[in-house]
This record gives C-alpha cells, structure tokens and sequence, in this order.
C-alpha cells in the first residue's frame, strides 16, 4: 500500500530535487563552455581519458553546442528521462573514464568530486517524476 507524501514532505523533496538540478546543471554548464572557450582543453580531455585523439576544434565546437542543449534542457526538466538519463550516462562516462586517478587519491582529491556529483545524477534521474519544481511542463 504506498502512501501520499505530506504537503510538506513534498515540498521539501521538490526543493531539494531542485537544488541538485541547478548544482549539476552550474558543474555540466561549465564543462560545456569550457569546449567554446578552450576547445584544446577538450581535445587533450578526449585523447588522455578517452583515448580518442585527433578531434577538432570544429568538433569540439559542435559537442559543445549540442551539450548546450542537453544542459539547458535539463535544467529545464524537458523531456525528464531522456535528458536526465544522459546527464547521468555522460557524468558516468566521466567519472569512469578517469579511473586511474583514483589510484593516486591524494594527488587527485579533486576527481573524487564527480562521484557524489553522479550520485546527484542518479538520485534526480530516479525522482524525476517528483521533480518538478520550475520546470516546463
């Protein structure tokens, strides 16, 4: 038998869904531009974690802007499983694809960061129905 939340409970959980949207939209925003703003930064990103070398400036250019939409559309909570589920996969990617820093923790404190950030990811993926504070319908 599932119950109803409380006007309050509910409020609060929406509050709290919502502040994890706009930390991870703020975290998924930057990396975004940092692709328009020093797009090498990207390509050395793609060779050194993803072992995919030679992309382009044009390229970075063109991921760049369709993240742009993705991060946008996310924050706006349009099209919740889709845009949420790929905000997760992709900070999933990120988080995994830089494995071996782990291995030396304490040279690497930052990378630790993104594992609450993707559990963030997964917590709103998960509650998407509930999230609905300032979202479009």
């Amino acid at each position: 038998m599932q119950t109803t939340l409380t006007s309050n409970v509910q409020s609060k959980l929406q509050w709290s869904l919502l502040s994890l949207r706009l930390g991870v939209f703020l975290v998924m925003l930057v990396w975004t531009l940092d692709k328009f703003v020093n797009p090498s930064h990207s390509m050395k990103i793609f060779e050194k974690f993803y072992g995919i070398g030679g992309v382009s400036e044009v390229a970075a250019y063109v991921m760049g802007a369709l993240q742009l939409v993705l991060v946008f559309a996310f924050v706006l909570g349009i099209k919740k499983r889709i845009t949420y589920g790929i905000i997760f996969l992709m900070h999933g990617a990120s988080t995994l694809s830089a494995f071996n820093q782990y291995f030396d923790a304490f040279n690497n404190l930052l990378f630790f960061a993104a594992w609450p950030m993707w559990a963030a990811c997964f917590a709103l993926y998960m509650l998407r129905d509930e999230d609905t504070k300032f979202t479009v319908k």
